[in-house]
């Protein structure tokens, strides 16, 4: 009985984050109602604190949720693959992944909601996904591809600068385009190249 409440709350706890990102498509990502996620799963509002106790907890679970989910897309992506041609890979994951969350990935990479800060425990995906372009920029270092200094913190950052960038551009003006047929989003292949030429093998 135990492991069928388990099971339950799990799967109760599952769509209600579903329903939150419906709201939050409506109504914007800070416009979180937990009243109207409630209405929705056909329960009171004060039953639905039972399974998260505040809006910012139902935040936290969807920003665990994302941040899993990119750092799946970018590891299967880059699985056989080494150097740029693994980075150039991560790199379209991520932003394909983007596209197709476009609500979460707000949630995950532009603050959208005032006061929100992920816990400790949300954010840790968030590091390993960090770690993985770390990991895949210091193989192409070891291949000859760029100099040492791309694997630097200045280095790992323009490189999360120019996919950043090149995403934010794409759903600021065309968020509903196609990914090949994206004014910016058919340009992530060449940021690996990008990254190549501000730091060239010496």
């Amino acid at each position: 009985m135990t492991d069928r409440r388990a099971r339950r709350r799990a799967e109760t706890q599952a769509e209600i984050l579903d329903l939150a990102l419906e709201v939050m498509a409506e109504d914007g990502v800070a416009g979180l109602s937990l009243s109207t996620v409630a209405r929705r799963l056909g329960i009171q509002p004060p039953s639905l604190y039972k399974y998260f106790p505040s809006r910012h907890a139902v935040y936290d679970a969807l920003f665990t949720r994302g941040q899993e989910q990119y750092l799946q897309a970018v590891r299967q992506a880059a699985t056989g693959l080494a150097g740029l041609r693994a980075l150039g890979a991560s790199m379209e994951a991520g932003a394909r992944w983007i596209m197709a969350n476009q609500v979460l990935a707000q949630l995950l990479f532009w603050r959208p909601v005032p006061g929100f800060q992920p816990s400790q425990e949300a954010y840790a995906p968030a590091l390993a996904i960090h770690e993985h372009f770390a990991t895949v920029i210091r193989g192409a270092v070891q291949l000859g591809e760029l100099n040492q200094d791309a694997a630097s913190e200045e280095g790992l950052a323009l490189a999360s600068s120019l996919i950043a960038g090149l995403l934010s551009q794409q759903l600021a003006n065309q968020p509903d385009a196609a990914y090949e047929e994206g004014l910016f989003t058919r340009l992530v292949p060449r940021l690996p190249g990008v990254l190549a030429a501000a730091y060239p093998p010496r």
